[in-house]
């Protein structure tokens, strides 16, 4: 099983929004049961808190439903949990790094990374384009899915 842990500041717009995004595109893949899917912050100020509603406005219009997640933390030994763990944008790189003592072993990847169009996924908490962060998130998942499909991770 292929372990994904999605990460960006606060747990509560982008990454979840990629997590279920990319729950979707699995299940609807046929690959849901080879893939394990979470995602976490790098910050603790929305520990518990439930999805933005942006986003779950957002995914709510694509059929996806966020019932359950509640932000959580990621912890150094995600690290060696997860086979990738994906940040939306630079920042969030630098911070998990810091957070999980580096990536000796190049499990860390920016979202966009997937993609012909490398860089930031803009944060909607600050844009208020859900829109945009959503044409970005499902661009950057079906990538992932691409990459995983291609490279062998899913069969």
């Amino acid at each position: 099983m292929i372990k994904i842990l999605f990460v960006c500041h606060g747990n509560i717009c982008r990454s979840p929004m990629a997590e279920f995004v990319f729950k979707d595109i699995a299940e609807k893949c046929g690959v849901a049961d080879k893939l394990y899917i979470a995602s976490a912050a790098t910050s603790t100020e929305e520990i518990g808190n439930g999805v933005h509603r942006g986003t779950r406005d957002k995914l709510r219009e694509h059929g996806i439903s966020t019932d359950g997640k509640y932000a959580v933390q990621i912890v150094k030994s995600d690290y060696s949990k997860y086979d990738f763990l994906i940040g939306m944008d630079r920042w969030n790189i630098q911070n998990m790094n810091r957070m999980l003592g580096g990536d000796s072993e190049g499990k860390i990847y920016k979202l966009l990374d997937f993609t012909d169009r490398k860089g930031d996924i803009a944060d909607p908490w600050y844009t208020g384009d859900f829109d945009a962060t959503y044409a970005d998130v499902l661009e950057g998942c079906i990538g992932l899915m691409d990459y995983l499909d291609t490279n062998g991770y899913i069969e």
